[in-house]
């Protein structure tokens, strides 16, 4: 076992067997992640109605609570003044873990709020600082291609999850407490051992410790914010639907959860390799696309009351969609100075989140008058980002970072 403190060059890592390599510490910690979150979201949804009596106007207001620390992830920056991102992710991937654990204990509306805050904050630091190593140690050659396998394994760590909860939610009579305790405590036992057998590695490229927001990032900013926009109402309502609408129980909404990842082990890698061979463009914009028929196709089932399976078909379809999400990661590790990843993989968390904080709230009201016009609102948002991923050029670059870069340069 090695010192957590020892500190070696990332290039010196590649004569360390397998299992100590950093890309083995990313893919421990893309498993550790799900186990605590997808367990917090597989039975959300019951959990709130059961233990709460939430209707759509509280699930708005847990979820709006939620995305606060995604908003203020930008404070990532001033943390790694004191820590090193490699300690950083850790430390809040063991809060996340311990904030999960403990959800059962505390079923109230106030208490609900207080574990959810307390997870999140560990969840969005992680993630900030977790996709900020990605592309700092994985070569941009290879990175979607790695970045299809880091999706493949959270799906799998998905997986084992939702399967315990399906497989033995009623064969072994589970409860709340029990199932939330195990995966809240799988996270952080993870969480340990990579403190305990990983060196720190240091990357080659020493990151800028402050704010920092560059005109020639523009469209990954907007992709960004559209995307936390239009993600957060698939988070928040589309399970909820399953859930309020078609009266699914704990083990049926998990079961649809459980397809989910399958679907996405499957298919990642496959993605990985689709982005390297067709480009960041086409892939995005081919997501962007399908998320806005699928966002129509929900509205319909409201619309034209369209039964139970389209809608679960839809939720499959939907997800495998947004694990696409990663080429936009790679668009801008081709686009960026390599010294500016960290602090812009926290301003980007920062402006995912913006329409978060007020729009699981805000259309937690729309939801009560027309479950429907919420996810015709949502398909709009992705039809915008179609248009803004055709800006993309076919290979992204520093100085030609849209299609419009050598137009803006010459002045015309």
């Amino acid at each position: 076992m090695t010192v957590f403190s020892s500190q070696v060059a990332l290039s010196e890592a590649d004569g360390f067997p397998f299992w100590r390599k950093p890309v083995f510490f990313l893919f421990l910690m893309a498993a550790a992640m799900p186990l605590s979150f997808s367990t917090w979201s597989a039975l959300l949804n019951n959990f709130v109605i059961e233990a709460a009596s939430f209707d759509g106007v509280g699930i708005g207001w847990l979820h709006t609570v939620r995305e606060i620390p995604g908003f203020l992830a930008v404070g990532v920056i001033v943390l790694l003044l004191v820590l090193r991102e490699q300690v950083l992710a850790l430390l809040a991937l063991s809060t996340l873990g311990a904030a999960t654990a403990v959800v059962a204990w505390f079923p109230s509306f106030q208490g609900l709020l207080l574990t959810t805050l307390v997870a999140s904050i560990g969840f969005h630091y992680f993630e900030a600082v977790n996709q900020s190593l990605q592309l700092q140690w994985i070569n941009k050659s290879r990175a979607p291609v790695v970045l299809g396998w880091i999706v493949a394994i959270g799906s799998g760590a998905s997986l084992a999850a939702y399967g315990l909860i399906v497989i033995g939610w009623k064969s072994l009579d589970l409860s709340y407490n029990v199932v939330y305790l195990l995966g809240g405590g799988a996270t952080v036992l993870i969480a340990l051992y990579c403190a305990i057998g990983f060196r720190q590695f240091e990357s080659p490229n020493p990151q800028r410790r402050k704010l920092i927001l560059r005109r020639r990032y523009w469209l990954f900013y907007a992709l960004e914010f559209i995307s936390g926009a239009r993600r957060q109402i698939f988070v928040v309502f589309a399970a909820f639907m399953m859930v309020e609408r078609f009266g699914l129980e704990v083990h049926e909404v998990t079961a649809l959860f459980l397809l989910n990842y399958m679907a996405s082990m499957a298919f990642a890698p496959v993605m990985g390799k689709a982005v390297t061979i067709f480009g960041e463009r086409r892939v995005l914009v081919f997501e962007y696309a399908g998320l806005t028929l699928v966002f129509l196709a929900y509205g319909g089932i409201y619309y034209f009351e369209w039964g139970v399976v389209l809608a679960a078909a839809l939720y499959i379809l939907d997800h495998l969609f947004f694990a696409l999400a990663f080429a936009l990661r790679t668009y801008f590790q081709k686009i960026a100075d390599p010294g500016d990843v960290a602090p812009t993989a926290a301003v980007a968390f920062t402006i995912n989140h913006i329409a978060a904080v007020f729009l699981p709230a805000l259309l937690g009201y729309l939801w009560i008058v027309s479950p429907g016009t919420v996810f015709t609102f949502a398909a709009a948002l992705a039809a915008i980002s179609v248009v803004l991923a055709a800006l993309i050029p076919r290979h992204p670059a520093p100085g030609r970072e849209t299609i419009l870069s050598k137009v803006f340069r010459s002045g015309k």
